[in-house]
């Protein structure tokens, strides 16, 4: 297998360009929009607290607010096989993000009271679900443009890093609203970024319409049962799950850098920033190398810099060096995210591409969510045992030691399939 790449024509690097600034665009306002990690996360919790709910009925409420997040997969079928008017991806679209725009304009216009716990998650559900079901699209269209050009990858650097650049935007003015009590403000302009993903939309996704029929429908489905029962698809979902299942958690780091150090909410926030402006530099140099390097090195870089990411916090003692390990972090995470994300571009198959990729991302945040759950659990049964420090320094190992194993499943991933790459 060969890595050479083809030169190309003025035509196609056109649009390619066109592609990275569609998706780029899409992926800044998704992470600038989306409930649960957007900019209106850090305004709701604070408004949360401000109506004397506990820790625990705040942590409930984001759990509840991530439930669409778990049903990508029912996205995926509803858009590959269930076309709008002829369209799968197009009419998805236009569709979730009006929704989206139309749920967070009601909240502004509508300001939510105290007591209005329930009220306020129901009204939320909705543009969380258009946000997560617009994400299943865009991937969807990600893996059909890019899979046959061979710059998935490329692709992929280009929307991670426009989401972590949102994130640095969101990080500040979420801690601005927060602070002066601007909470729905904060819903207005995600109302506006969704409107924007809808205007894009219109303007710049091309789509042939395509009335549905018995035939493509076949065709579809037996696509996605010959990948179900593929080495690459099963390789693919291990790799994934265990890359993961990291019970060291950003719930633990929070706690001990707070508590246990001792620094300041507003510190944390900084770091987080910071965090996300490395990962925007990591983002930018994978799609300069991606297709450079054979991809089989990408896999053992993945796993290498994951270990690596979660080590680094072992030399967590100061304020000094919560920057250093932060940069360090945002780096390495953020590459060996971007291979994984990769590789579930490279394996799925391009007519079911957003059931498949949606379910490959929900074995993904599954991993997560169990994880982060055993992981509290360890901190808190050591943390009487051996004292906060050590608590922490032994669930940093535990979360390096799974994430290698990964290597365990190296020799049954294949990464070839559909990519033109493999053919030079």
């Amino acid at each position: 297998m060969s890595s050479r790449i083809a030169p190309i024509g003025d035509a196609e690097r056109r649009e390619r360009l066109g592609l990275g600034v569609l998706f780029g665009a899409i992926y800044f306002i998704q992470g600038i929009g989306e409930p649960t990690e957007g900019l209106i996360a850090q305004p709701v919790r604070s408004l949360l607290a401000s109506w004397g709910h506990s820790a625990t009925e705040i942590a409930t409420f984001t759990a509840l607010l991530s439930v669409p997040w778990v049903l990508k997969p029912l996205y995926g079928v509803l858009s590959d096989f269930v076309p709008v008017a002829g369209y799968r991806r197009r009419s998805y679209l236009l569709i979730m993000s009006t929704a989206t725009a139309l749920g967070l304009a009601y909240l502004y216009f509508n300001p939510p009271g105290p007591g209005s716990y329930g009220w306020l998650i129901a009204v939320l559900l909705v543009p969380t679900v258009g946000v997560a079901f617009s994400d299943v699209v865009a991937d969807a269209l990600m893996v059909e443009r890019g899979q046959p050009r061979g710059i998935t990858g490329q692709l992929q650097s280009v929307q991670w890093a426009s989401l972590y650049a949102a994130t640095i935007v969101t990080g500040m003015l979420g801690g601005y609203l927060s602070q002066h009590g601007h909470q729905e403000v904060g819903f207005l302009i995600c109302a506006g970024a969704a409107a924007c993903t809808g205007l894009l939309t219109l303007l710049f996704v091309r789509e042939q319409r395509r009335p549905p029929t018995l035939d493509r429908a076949r065709v579809a489905w037996t696509a996605l049962a010959r990948t179900v029962r593929t080495r690459a698809l099963w390789g693919a979902i291990a790799f994934l799950f265990l890359w993961s299942f990291n019970p060291f958690s950003t719930a633990v780091l929070y706690l001990h850098m707070t508590r246990t150090l001792g620094f300041a909410e507003q510190f944390y926030g900084n770091t987080v920033s910071l965090l996300a402006v490395a990962a925007v530099a990591a983002s930018i140099a994978y799609g300069l190398y991606c297709r450079r390097v054979p991809f089989k090195w990408l896999i053992h870089l993945a796993i290498g810099a994951g270990v690596a990411s979660t080590l680094a916090y072992w030399g967590l003692s100061g304020a000094a060096s919560a920057l250093w390990i932060t940069v360090a972090v945002g780096l390495t995470y953020m590459t060996g995210t971007l291979v994984q994300l990769d590789l579930a571009a490279r394996v799925v198959p391009v007519e079911t591409a957003g059931t498949a990729f949606a379910l490959l991302m929900a074995v993904w945040n599954l991993g997560f969510a169990a994880s982060a759950g055993l992981g509290g659990y360890l901190y808190d049964r050591w943390l009487p045992l051996w004292g906060a420090t050590a608590a922490f320094d032994a669930l940093v190992a535990v979360g390096a030691l799974c994430t290698s194993a990964c290597w365990l499943v190296v020799p049954w991933l294949r990464w070839d399939a559909g990519s033109p790459r493999t053919a030079a």
